[in-house]
């Protein structure tokens, strides 16, 4: 997430908008094109989306050897690859970065499918999703997954200083 935030950041300025960090991560989970009609709409701007949504991959993708892996996650992963379970990268994002990804931090081998549940041919009762974010948990939930929330063991690293009302 910290890495998101820095390119979103990049993009912004770029766009001469503004994102703040508690605002990025409340709208986690978000697709970016959505985020972006939202803050110009708010912000009184008119962007190209589409081209808004490339600078803001680039960004990333520009940085994406950085990633580095949770610990808590990738003991996860070990767990469910020795009990040979199926596994699956479910995202918002865009497919292309989300494997990127993945191989910046060795593990896209890993996965069988990167989208969803239903592909795999498993039940959504019989899934469990690991998630980072509020619209993620939500979704889960409505699909009948269960779901932990991996923020209450691992809180990204903030960038700034939280606001404070």
């Amino acid at each position: 997430m910290p890495l998101h935030f820095v390119a979103w950041q990049d993009t912004m300025a770029k766009l001469e908008m503004d994102f703040p960090e508690d605002r990025f991560y409340s709208m986690a989970g978000m697709p970016t094109s959505k985020i972006l009609a939202i803050l110009a709409a708010e912000q009184g701007k008119t962007i190209n989306v589409e081209k808004a949504n490339q600078l803001k991959e680039a960004a990333f993708c520009q940085r994406i050897q950085e990633l580095q892996p949770i610990k808590w996650t990738m003991d996860v992963l070990q767990v469910v690859q020795v009990a040979n379970k199926k596994i699956a990268v479910a995202s918002g994002g865009n497919r292309d970065t989300v494997k990127q990804s993945l191989s910046a931090i060795g593990v896209a081998d890993c996965f069988s499918i990167i989208v969803a549940a239903e592909l795999m041919g498993v039940a959504p009762s019989e899934c469990c999703v690991y998630e980072d974010a509020d619209l993620g948990v939500e979704a889960a939930r409505r699909a009948g997954m269960a779901c932990v929330d991996i923020r209450n063991f691992h809180q990204p690293k903030r960038l700034t200083a939280p606001e404070t009302d």
